[in-house]
C-alpha cells in the first residue's frame, strides 16, 4: 500500500516536469507550406463541400471559437444530429488517432469522413466533392499549384484531406497558465489549481490523461491510447447513458473494444462543455466526479472538485487569432441547387 501511495505521488510530479507542448508531428508525405495551409483553411470554412451548401467542417469544429460547437452532439445538413460530441479540433494534431473511437489514424483519413457522412455534410461520393472543386478555377489553380498538378482532373480527395489537416496542424493553443508555470512563473497558477495538480497524481487521473497533451504519451501516430469508459458502473452510468455507445467496437466488432474510447485532451477542457462522447454532462465539476467514481471508485470531496477544476481551468492556452478566408466565386451558376 505504502509503494502504490508513492507511485500516485509520483504522477503529480511527472505532470509537473513534462514541460511545454513539443513541435507539431507532420507526417513526410504532407508538408507544410504557406500556400497549402492557406488553401486548407479555405476548405475548412468552405460550405459547398456539403450536399446543401450549409455545412462545413468549421460549423462543428468552429475555430472562431473553442473549436467545437457547445452541443450534445454534433448537427449536419438539414438539422440532422448524430450520436457523438463534437471534438474540439483546437490542438488536435496531437492525437495519434482521430474521432471518439480512434478509427481514423490520421488528421488526413479524418479530413474525409465527415464529407460523406449522411449525417454530416452528405456528399453522395468523394468524386462528388471533387467535382465541386473542379467547378471552380480559383480552387482549380491553388491545387495545381500547390500539389504541382498540370491538369485538374488530378485532383484528389487526398489532396482536399492533406491540405485541410495542413491548416489543422496550425491550430494549437500554448501559453496556458500551466504552460507558464512550468516555465517557472509561480503566480501563473493559484493555490487551488496547484493543489489541483497535485491531486489529479495522487487520485490516479493522470494514468491516462498524462503528457504534455495530457492524453497519454509514448504512443506513435496511428497508434491510440484507449480506455474502457465508464470502467466501474455507478448511479451515473445511467443517469448520464454512459453505456448507451459502445464505442471502438462499432468499429472494430471485437468485444474487448466495447465502451472503448479514445483518451481525450485536458487542455482547453474547461471551454470545451458539454462532456463526455455523448455531450450528456453540462459542466466541468459533474464531469470530474463522474470520472473519480466510474474510472477511480472515488467519491471527491467538494474542496478536492473545486481544486482539479481550478487546475484544469489553468490548461486553457492562448487561441491565435483566426480570420476567415475570402472563397472562390461562382460566377453565372450555382454549385449547390436544391436537392
Amino acid at each position: 500500500m505504502k509503494i502504490f501511495t508513492f507511485l500516485l505521488g509520483l504522477c503529480s510530479l511527472v505532470v509537473h516536469s513534462q514541460g511545454l507542448l513539443p513541435e507539431v508531428p507532420v507526417p513526410k508525405e504532407n508538408p507544410m507550406s504557406a500556400e497549402k495551409i492557406e488553401l486548407g483553411k479555405m476548405l475548412y470554412f468552405e460550405p459547398r463541400l456539403s450536399v446543401d451548401g450549409t455545412i462545413s467542417c468549421n460549423s462543428c469544429h468552429n475555430v472562431m471559437a473553442n473549436g467545437a460547437d457547445g452541443r450534445a452532439v454534433g448537427v449536419g445538413v438539414k438539422g440532422q444530429r448524430g450520436d457523438r460530441k463534437s471534438p474540439t479540433v483546437w490542438n488536435s494534431a496531437y492525437n495519434t488517432v482521430q474521432f471518439w473511437d480512434g478509427r481514423a489514424e490520421s488528421l488526413e483519413e479524418q479530413a474525409k469522413g465527415p464529407l460523406t457522412n449522411p449525417v454530416e455534410m452528405a456528399m453522395p461520393s468523394e468524386q462528388a466533392v471533387i467535382d465541386r472543386i473542379q467547378q471552380l478555377d480559383e480552387y482549380v489553380d491553388r491545387f495545381k499549384k500547390v500539389f504541382s498538378l498540370k491538369k485538374k482532373k488530378q485532383i484528389t480527395i487526398d489532396h482536399v484531406a492533406k491540405a485541410i489537416a495542413a491548416y489543422e496542424r496550425t491550430l494549437v493553443t500554448g501559453d496556458s497558465p500551466y504552460d507558464r508555470f512550468v516555465k517557472g512563473d509561480q503566480k501563473a497558477l493559484s493555490a487551488s489549481a496547484q493543489r489541483g495538480l497535485k491531486l489529479v497524481g495522487e487520485v490516479g487521473c493522470t494514468s491516462c490523461h498524462s503528457g504534455p497533451h495530457f492524453a497519454g504519451q509514448g504512443f506513435e501516430q496511428g497508434q491510440g491510447h484507449f480506455q474502457m469508459f465508464p470502467l466501474i458502473d455507478s448511479e451515473y452510468t445511467e443517469k448520464y447513458q454512459l453505456k448507451k455507445d459502445l464505442g471502438r467496437f462499432n468499429e472494430t466488432k471485437k468485444d474487448e473494444d466495447k465502451h472503448m474510447w479514445r483518451v481525450p485532451t485536458w487542455r482547453n477542457i474547461a471551454v470545451t462543455a458539454p462532456y463526455f462522447h455523448n455531450g450528456s454532462v453540462k459542466t466541468l465539476d459533474e464531469a470530474v466526479r463522474v470520472m473519480a467514481k466510474t474510472q477511480l471508485g472515488q467519491d471527491l470531496e467538494k474542496k478536492q472538485v473545486e481544486d482539479i477544476v481550478a487546475f484544469l481551468n489553468s490548461l486553457t492556452g492562448e487561441f491565435p487569432a483566426q480570420q476567415m478566408p475570402r472563397l472562390p466565386l461562382s460566377s453565372g451558376f450555382t454549385l449547390t441547387p436544391d436537392p
